[in-house]
């Protein structure tokens, strides 16, 4: 599957060395090493896995310069073309975190070592991006953002305004919100995907394309048919009448 995506032109990866944990990184590196010229690897910081597998935190600077050496191993190279910086301040808003300056800092240090190119920040606010870009100029902002949950649009109005990349995850919603399900049984969406002869999820998908030329798509998958189709969405282009009936989408209850 990591194959044809390069074959299809997909030139962007998104991983993190905790995805698995210490499973995704290996695949990429046998999959794909040595990599295609202009193939871009992004990866993320800022939290850790014990040996069970769950969630421990990992966020002050030491933890982050160990945590980009890892994925530098784990990749077999030795710059990271960009590196997002985890935070939980939209999550787990009452969590009591390292300052952003110190953790930018760390993040600085490897840039400047010449052990990473760019510097990005995730599950953040408007506030913090705009913060961020201050203290050290960053290339994008990876947030959770749909046709379905829309609550970050203030932080995409933030990236437009700096002239950042926005990557949205969840990009056909969550488990939370009912995901490809509640796109398929959305009549707004629904009704634009049967006139372009499409499905529903490739035009939630095309819909986030169309929000800023640099909206970059992370959707995931593990087939090469659900790859293909994701990669159609390049194909679909909504007209003004599109989006203004996909304005109607409403937003989804968030189920905890």
């Amino acid at each position: 599957m990591l194959r044809r995506a390069i074959e299809l032109g997909v030139d962007h990866v998104d991983t993190a060395q905790f995805y698995g944990p210490d499973v995704v990184n290996d695949l990429i590196r046998e999959a794909l090493h040595p990599y295609p010229e202009g193939l871009r690897l992004v990866t993320k910081v800022g939290a850790t896995r014990d040996d069970q597998g769950a969630w421990v935190p990992g966020a002050e600077t030491a933890d982050l310069k160990a945590q980009v050496e890892q994925n530098l191993r784990s990749l077999g190279v030795e710059r990271m073309d960009l590196v997002n910086l985890r935070r939980f301040e939209r999550d787990d808003p009452d969590r009591v975190e390292p300052a952003l300056e110190d953790q930018l800092g760390a993040l600085a240090e490897l840039r400047d070592e010449g052990k990473l190119d760019l510097i990005g920040v995730s599950s953040v606010t408007a506030e913090t991006v705009r913060r961020a870009h201050e203290l050290v100029g960053i290339g994008e902002v990876q947030n959770a953002f749909s046709i379905l949950d829309q609550r970050d649009r203030p932080v995409l109005d933030a990236c437009r305004e700096l002239g950042v990349a926005y990557v949205p995850y969840f990009p056909l919603g969550s488990a939370f919100n009912g995901g490809p399900k509640a796109l398929a049984a959305d009549e707004h969406v629904s009704a634009v995907a049967a006139k372009h002869g499409v499905t529903p999820s490739q035009v939630a998908l095309a819909w986030l394309l169309a929000q800023d030329d640099r909206v970059l798509l992370i959707p995931g998958t593990s087939s090469v048919a659900h790859l293909e189709e994701n990669m159609a969405v390049l194909d679909i282009v909504l007209d003004e009448a599109d989006l203004t009936r996909l304005d109607e989408v409403g937003p989804q209850p968030v189920e905890l």
